[in-house]
Parts: structure tokens; C-alpha cells; sequence
């Protein structure tokens, strides 16, 4: 099972980026996490590039995006809600309807800030734009709070408990993943 873990932030030393670090640290038997970048070399959705040769970042994110068995999102919270590039990146992704990249895609979020109530608004818009885009957006949550004090300088978790959670959300992930796989005729 290959799980994609996508960061809402571009930030160098992002506690989200960090999340899903530990994320692959965490994954169960059988699950591989790989992190995805790219967002930040995403143009501003246009449909009108659509009707041309796509951009290669474009092309790059609906090819990785389609062939993950499921994607893991952490989002921090900008203005109470999603930051811009990542939303722009589902815009990407939901398109063209009927084959796009997020299509019956079984997805996760979590979310981390410095906040006490750990990006929860940003996880909750980012659960109904994921959820309006066509993906499969499991029950599980994990809003992070304070995130500052659960990882060390170099971006380590620090927080067991965390962890431990973390792998649960992977892991109810992945068990929702291979359910929604097709049948092998």
C-alpha cells in the first residue's frame, strides 16, 4: 500500500511537512508514506491551460496523485482556512471530471499549528473541498496543537501519544484504501 503525503505548507521547516515525516516513521506493516512535492511549481488553476499541452507540474500531480493507493493531506490553517496553494492544487487535481486524479481517491487529513486548536478549521474546509473534488475522505482526524512543542529543532516528533495516533490514522487510511480498490476479474 502506497500512501502519498501531500503538505499544504511550503515553508522550509513546516511542523505540517514534519507531520508527515513522522507519518512515514509511523506506517504500519505494508504501508509505505512518501512525501509529494511540488506545489509551489503549481500554476494558478486555468482552465483555459487545459486546452493545450499541460504544464509539466500539472501533469506531474495528476499522474502521482492518480497512481497513490491514497493520500495523506496536512494542512496548517491560513485565515482560517486552507492556504491558497493547496487548494489550488485539489482545483488541479479534480479536473478533467470523470478521470481526474481525486476521483473515488480514498484520502486523510490531519493538521498542525501553534494554535491550541491545531488547524482544525483548515482541516474542516479541507475535508469538504476534498469531499466536493470526488475523494473518498475518511472519518479519522488529528488536529496537532502547539506543534512547536511536539517537534524538536530538526523537525523530529517528540510526542508518543502523537505517534501513536498517527499511525492509526494511517492505518484506518489504508484499510479504507484497499476496500475501495476494484475486484481483479
Amino acid at each position: 500500500m502506497r500512501i502519498l503525503a501531500v503538505s499544504g505548507s511550503l515553508r522550509r521547516d513546516s511542523y505540517n511537512t514534519s507531520l508527515l515525516r513522522a507519518a512515514a516513521d509511523a506506517a504500519p506493516e505494508g504501508v509505505e508514506v512518501e512525501l509529494w512535492e511540488g506545489l509551489g511549481e503549481l500554476p494558478i488553476y486555468d482552465q483555459d491551460l487545459e486546452a493545450g499541452e499541460l504544464p509539466e507540474p500539472v501533469h506531474r500531480l495528476r499522474r502521482d496523485w492518480s497512481e497513490a493507493d491514497a493520500i495523506l493531506f496536512a494542512t496548517p490553517e491560513y485565515n482560517g482556512s486552507v492556504p491558497g496553494g493547496l487548494k489550488n492544487a485539489i482545483d488541479w487535481a479534480s479536473r478533467p471530471r470523470g478521470e481526474a486524479a481525486l476521483a473515488n481517491k480514498t484520502v486523510a487529513i490531519v493538521g498542525a499549528s501553534m494554535g491550541q486548536f491545531g488547524a482544525m478549521w483548515g482541516q474542516a474546509d479541507l475535508r469538504k473541498i476534498l469531499g466536493v473534488a470526488g475523494a473518498r475522505v475518511v472519518s479519522d482526524e488529528l488536529p496537532v496543537t502547539r506543534a512547536h512543542e511536539k517537534f524538536d529543532q530538526h523537525g523530529r516528533l517528540l510526542d508518543a501519544e502523537l505517534h501513536e495516533r498517527l499511525r492509526g490514522v494511517l492505518h484506518t487510511l489504508a484499510a479504507e484504501a484497499s476496500v475501495s480498490e476494484p475486484i481483479a476479474a
